[in-house]
């Protein structure tokens, strides 16, 4: 039976790769990929050459049944994502619903996760948790959501973008000015940097030339 393998790729650090990721992406006849741009970097330090389809946010409709049509004619397929787990804040949901109605075989690859990375750094306890994935672009909307956070008892874990970073931490400062914050950036690369306090305290320790990749804010439960 053909198989559509949900495969967790590296965060940043190209070491943190499993042997049995390796094996999958060597032995599937075809690739799906968030950006093939990416992805054909990793499968150059691999030395691994498939074809790839592209799969993303503005082609999910387009592409499912052309992917389903590739497993009933007997391939086995890797879903991949620019760095981490398909589905989680990245394209995949879609997919492997519409696989699993048709009755192929689906496997899940586990590999490194932002969220659970952060947890740990963190600090803060970890056997409950709330995960939000990025937050509203508009300010209203998030203002909102930080909000409702402040009546969480439970660790709250959430992405966020460099363009977005210093208006949410100032946010933070303001809607929950006592909650002890952690804040990620670029995990598990060269430049991996910790950041620990309140909000507005965080914001004065992050200089504008970091101000890049992709952050991951974990804020600790009510006291």
């Amino acid at each position: 039976m053909s198989t559509l393998y949900i495969c967790g790729t590296p965060i940043g650090n190209l070491s943190d790769i499993s042997k049995r990721l390796i094996d999958v992406l060597q032995k599937v006849d075809r690739i799906v990929a968030e950006d093939t741009r990416q992805t054909l970097k990793l499968l150059q330090h691999l030395q691994i050459h498939k074809p790839m389809v592209s799969f993303f946010r503005h082609n999910i409709r387009r592409r499912i049944p052309e992917l389903l049509e590739y497993l009933r004619n007997g391939e086995n397929l890797a879903l991949v994502t620019d760095a981490g787990m398909p589905g989680i804040s990245d394209p995949g949901p879609e997919l492997v619903e519409a696989v699993a109605k048709e009755g192929f075989s689906i496997e899940c690859i586990p590999g490194p996760s932002a969220v659970t990375a952060a947890l740990a750094i963190s600090g803060f306890p970890a056997d409950q948790f709330v995960f939000l994935g990025f937050l509203p672009v508009k300010s209203g909307k998030r203002k909102k959501i930080l909000t409702d956070i402040s009546g969480e008892s439970r660790t709250v874990v959430f992405f966020e973008s460099p363009h977005r970073i210093a208006k949410t931490l100032k946010e933070l400062g303001e809607i929950l000015p006592d909650r002890s914050v952690v804040v990620c950036r670029e995990l598990t690369k060269k430049f991996e940097t910790i950041y620990r306090g309140r909000g507005s305290e965080i914001l004065e320790k992050i200089p504008p030339a970091s101000i890049r990749g992709e952050f991951t804010v974990v804020i600790g439960p009510l006291d």
